[in-house]
């Protein structure tokens, strides 16, 4: 199931994506409004809104984004890093989460914006501690992420809070997908069009059980929290005006235009 979180008519809601986006399907994609939320037992209403009549938001808000960095060996070496010996993760607030269509505001402290395309992990209860053969019980789906990265900064600041962690740094969406095999898909990122990054999720160094077994251990993972599970090579530049968009196989596209800020 595809579960996109959107607003219409000043009400937000959940919802079921009905209908095809592969190339050539037929019929406009409509969303059936969800009673409840997906992160417990709920029921679909039969109320049918055209996608095309919303506006879709970030398709979780959560209490805390975990990203894993350097999980993919040649984009750690592109950036002249070796691979590390445990995983690498820091936080992005929640502050930073936007939504298919939103913009990326090109922060005002930085000069050089880059692109992360990466798989992100939707949790879908409450859990600590999670033994690796129970991980796909505590996760609700996958959607699309962009780890967007103040690069110089990262570089001349030895934590990574404001180079990641800047309002807009992580668009998200455009729905979860709940019925997913994550361990082989392909990872693609495109500026206006053009390809940047091509990848697969099984070139990650740690899958994503690992991961989940490594954050779980150290804190509390609540329903609705992210796991980026890190970048494949091909990281590069965004300017003001640029069209991002990340598509992963079997998900969807995640699409973000960057703006200047006002």
């Amino acid at each position: 199931m595809r579960i996109a979180r959107f607003s219409i008519d000043g009400n937000v809601a959940f919802g079921a994506v009905e209908g095809s986006t592969a190339p050539g399907a037929e019929g406009e994609l409509v969303l059936d409004i969800i009673k409840g939320i997906p992160f417990a037992d709920f029921e679909l209403s039969g109320t049918k809104v055209p996608l095309s009549k919303v506006r879709l938001l970030p398709p979780v808000l959560p209490n805390k984004v975990v990203a894993v960095g350097r999980n993919y060996a040649e984009h750690a070496a592109e950036l002249g890093n070796e691979l590390p010996e445990a995983p690498i993760t820091f936080f992005k607030p929640s502050t930073s989460v936007v939504g298919s269509g939103d913009p990326i505001v090109y922060p005002s402290f930085s000069q050089d914006l880059h692109h992360e395309a990466e798989l992100a992990v939707v949790i879908g209860r409450m859990c600590r501690e999670v033994p690796k053969e129970r991980v796909k019980d505590v996760i609700l789906g996958y959607t699309c992420a962009n780890d967007v990265t103040a690069r110089d900064v990262q570089q001349r600041e030895k934590q990574w809070a404001r180079a990641k962690g800047f309002d807009s740094a992580c668009p998200l969406g455009p729905w979860i997908e709940t019925d997913l095999d994550p361990s082989d898909l392909a990872i693609q990122c495109t500026v206006n069009g053009e390809q940047r990054q091509l990848g697969r999720t099984a070139d990650m160094v740690r899958s994503i059980e690992e991961l989940v077994v490594h954050i779980s251990e150290a804190m509390t993972l609540l329903p609705g929290d992210v796991i980026l599970t890190g970048t494949p090579a091909g990281v590069g530049p965004l300017n003001v005006g640029d069209e991002v968009a990340v598509t992963i196989e079997g998900i969807g596209t995640l699409t973000n235009k960057v703006i200047k800020r006002g």
